[in-house]
């Protein structure tokens, strides 16, 4: 690519963390590491640290909507993603607004969704008339979903514990209606690897990686998601970008590092040239 050439876009659809760990800020530092130009939709201001969420402030989805029609009619992008959604009916306008912009489905825009349904505190991000929305609208439109062993209980009712568990949870979750599951498995403590599975319906692909001994991983899943989609906006397949979306989070985790009272963030740093001045 030229230095005046365009890079491809991607957007994301997501809550701001003031701590920086995580959400739109995640997604827009990876998208920039990753080579793809950011767009934003923002849905929620949420008041964050290292100790917890303490408050929140919805954006009218009004507002998240025109954002996206906004930059999807000038700007114009290669994949978007989503985050924290924060209400039904933020999940209602998002997914009129992807309809109108032709983001989703079966259109040239690939659709992540990452279902953020509880911050790394176990705050609730939205209830059960969001839980349903999201299983209800958005799941079908997406190319891939991402969800952690939380998220499958949340969307499933599947309890984890195990590799297995991870095929029910991946075959369960593709009757919702994406193309593509993608089932993280962070959270599997238990497993001295962390083998995340892929799944499309008709075979399984296993994403091996190390499992690191730190406990600074806030924001791991939201650079996993979005260098996914960075992927797919640079025009790798599914199977490709989620390769390339668990080389890049195992090195953020590789490279973590501690920030504030407790748990720290995942790095993008590793990523950065070194300066020769």
């Amino acid at each position: 690519m030229s230095q005046n050439a365009s890079p491809p876009a991607a957007l994301t659809i997501a809550g701001s963390d003031s701590g920086g760990a995580a959400g739109l800020q995640a997604d827009l530092r990876t998208f920039l590491t990753c080579g793809v130009h950011g767009l934003v939709a923002v849905t929620a201001v949420t008041v964050q640290n290292t100790l917890g969420v303490h408050d929140r402030s919805d954006i009218p989805a009004r507002i998240v909507a025109g954002q996206i029609e906004a930059v999807a009619a000038d700007m114009g992008m290669q994949a978007a993603k989503t985050g924290m959604l924060a209400s039904a009916e933020i999940i209602e306008a998002v997914a009129r607004a992807c309809d109108r912009a032709e983001i989703g489905r079966d259109t040239k825009v690939p659709f992540v969704v990452d279902p953020v349904a509880a911050s790394m505190h176990g705050h609730p991000l939205f209830d059960a008339a969001g839980l349903a929305a999201l299983r209800d609208l958005l799941l079908p439109r997406a190319a891939v979903i991402t969800p952690n062993l939380d998220e499958v209980r949340l969307l499933t009712g599947l309890e984890v514990t195990d590799r297995a568990g991870m095929h029910d949870a991946a075959v369960a979750l593709k009757e919702l209606g994406p193309k593509y599951v993608l089932v993280k498995s962070g959270h599997l403590t238990t497993d001295p690897e962390c083998v995340d599975l892929l799944y499309d319906g008709r075979s399984f692909v296993e994403l091996p990686g190390p499992r690191f001994a730190t406990p600074h991983t806030h924001g791991a899943g939201d650079a996993m998601a979005s260098a996914l989609t960075a992927g797919l906006a640079r025009g790798m397949s599914v199977p490709e970008a989620a390769r390339f979306g668990k080389w890049f989070v195992s090195n953020a985790v590789a490279n973590s590092y501690p920030m504030g009272a407790k748990v720290g963030p995942v790095s993008a740093f590793w990523r950065l040239a070194p300066e020769n001045r």
